[in-house]
């Protein structure tokens, strides 16, 4: 008796013991963890982040059947061109980042538009020597060979692992079966009517035969793009660029008043470049050499930052804002002056992301006091592009990864569909200098290497960026945006909000941003920033734009120790990041 009340004392002690062990957990460890503003996605093996949901799950789809990163991103490029038609594209361009984790290789692909062989410096100048803005952005002269489809196949046929007919099937898929209209593409084509009204080809595909616009909800089916990716499929790019596909692009172009031929066609060739590079804080960045102006200055900002202690001064705070501010006139002064396509001017990119060279930058920002921009030249003694474009990521179980922008630079380009074929056409043209000194659409200024000239490539905000850990070839985040000028400011601080103030992928995309480039002479502030701040940097002599409108559209992945999470920006609806 005195055994069974000893081993019943004893196990009333232990539950005792066990309920406050219990009850002291859980007062201590709360039921939801509120230790990150915004949650990110996760996932174990791979993961796609794109501006369109429906691209993102062709994209998982293709890793899910065994397909690597390569193979994915080349089937969301051409999902977007179907689902996404204002910035995804078959006949514009744009710029890719590959990295093959097995070889440790990691390779720049330049698809940008290029010039027709028929252009010349002063093709938009007024006899008064004015810019005719009309002919860079609205006519057949603003359109660029496009080099989308070349630059696609290419990625694929050289670091893929699947079949153009088996990555390209959902595109065509949905192009021939149609898909229902989600409300990001139904006000879109609702805000455009006007413009893309005046062509009767793009007035036939994006708009019903009374000329009123796709609602949401509506089935929405692209016949002409479906036998355009059809063909592609089976013949490849030169399906695109030879033949009857090119005979109707080139005969768009020309009676909508432009000069291209079929040899600017069939000559078109993608460049394979060597990635800019450059370390922040002992992290080893990747990004998108030029024609693309992005990478350079990425690192060159990011070397200017890095000779401050940015998490003791504290994220978005006046003073880390007022040297950001500063690094970034410094670089887009220096943008205008020594950027174009390497293949015609001599583009000093080793000089501006060298280390000395920011230093120098460096020392001529005072604390409290902003500079004049007008009093800020291109550095070296030596001798709004489109908020329309589109940005994803993609990786795989094997540490490969890819990072795209492509674009027709203003939404739906020219607005000028080839007949029969589907395909919208861009007005990239406009991002060449068209006189040197004056502004482009997004304020940007260019200089002489800068200037049009035949078969040259327009430079480029594109800012496709891989992150690699320190002391390892181990990709730690695969990042862009779309956003014109602001690609490059948006990027970097994606880059910065994770290094420098440790934040996760959906605190790094969820952060107010801001802006500069130099001229005109102002800081642009998305919402969120408070009325202290805006006052401190208004004592340092900055000139505050706070804008209504938001920054980007980032699409990120970011790799933790169990696995990888992601981000797609909330600025833009219709986005997603899937994992498998």
């Amino acid at each position: 008796m005195q055994t069974q009340i000893r081993t019943h004392y004893l196990l009333n002690i232990v539950l005792i013991n066990l309920y406050l062990i219990c009850t002291t957990s859980y007062a201590t460890q709360p039921i939801i963890n509120y230790a990150s503003l915004a949650q990110p996605v996760w996932s174990k093996h791979g993961m796609v982040s794109s501006q369109q949901k429906i691209a993102t799950e062709v994209g998982v789809n293709i890793l899910k059947q065994g397909g690597n990163a390569v193979d994915a991103a080349i089937a969301v490029g051409f999902t977007l061109a179907v689902t996404l038609p204002r910035a995804g594209n078959l006949g514009g361009g744009g710029v890719m980042l590959v990295h093959l984790a097995k070889q440790n290789q990691t390779i720049a692909l330049d698809y940008r538009e290029m010039a027709p062989q028929e252009a010349f410096r002063d093709m938009y100048l007024n006899e008064d020597g004015s810019v005719d803005k009309n002919r860079s952005r609205f006519h057949g002269l603003a359109i660029g060979v496009p080099g989308t489809v070349k630059g696609l196949t290419e990625a694929l046929e050289k670091y893929g692992s699947m079949s153009l007919q088996q990555v390209l099937q959902p595109a065509i898929e949905l192009a021939s079966n149609g898909f229902f209209v989600d409300r990001d593409l139904a006000l879109s084509l609702k805000r455009s009517v006007k413009r893309l009204t005046r062509w009767p080809a793009t007035a036939k595909v994006f708009y019903h035969s009374d000329g009123s616009s796709y609602k949401t909800g509506e089935l929405f089916k692209q016949p002409d793009l479906t036998s355009t990716l059809q063909k592609i499929s089976l013949q490849g790019s030169s399906a695109f660029y030879q033949g009857e596909i090119a005979q109707k692009i080139v005969d768009t172009v020309n009676l909508a008043g432009g000069n291209m031929q079929l040899d600017d066609m069939s000559g078109y060739q993608v460049k394979t470049r060597q990635p800019v590079t450059g370390t922040y804080r002992g992290y080893k960045i990747k990004s998108m050499p030029p024609p693309s102006s992005g990478g350079t200055h990425i690192i060159q900002i990011l070397n200017i930052m890095e000779q401050q202690n940015l998490s003791t001064s504290g994220h978005n705070s006046a003073q880390t804002i007022h040297l950001m501010a500063e690094a970034m006139k410094r670089a887009y002064a220096d943008r205008s002056e020594y950027l174009g396509d390497p293949d015609f001017v001599n583009v000093p990119v080793k000089q501006l992301t060298a280390k000395n060279y920011a230093k120098q930058l460096f020392s001529q920002i005072t604390p409290d006091e902003a500079s004049d921009s007008k009093d800020i030249k291109a550095g070296l003694n030596i001798h709004h592009e489109s908020p329309q474009t589109t940005h994803y990521s993609v990786v795989d179980r094997w540490g490969n990864a890819v990072s795209n922008t492509y674009t027709l630079n203003f939404s739906y380009g020219s607005g000028i569909l080839a007949e029969g074929t589907g395909v919208l056409l861009n007005n990239e043209m406009d991002d060449f200098s068209a006189k040197p000194g004056v502004a482009n659409a997004y304020g940007l200024i260019g200089g002489d290497a800068n200037a049009v000239e035949a078969r040259k490539r327009p430079l480029s905000s594109m800012s496709p960026t891989i992150v690699f850990k320190p002391d390892s070839d181990d990709v730690m985040l695969v990042t862009g945006s779309p956003g014109g000028s602001r690609i490059i400011t948006t990027t970097l601080q994606i880059i910065s909000n994770i290094i420098d103030h440790k934040m996760n992928i959906a605190e790094a995309t969820l952060a107010s941003r801001f802006h500069h480039q130099w001229l005109p002479d102002k800081i642009t502030l998305e919402k969120g920033f408070s009325k202290d701040t805006i006052q401190l940097l208004q004592q340092k002599g900055h000139q505050i734009d706070a804008s209504r409108w938001a920054m980007g559209s980032t699409q990120s992945i970011l790799k933790v120790d169990d696995g990888w999470t992601g981000a797609s920006d909330l600025r833009q609806s219709g986005t997603l990041t899937v994992g498998h």
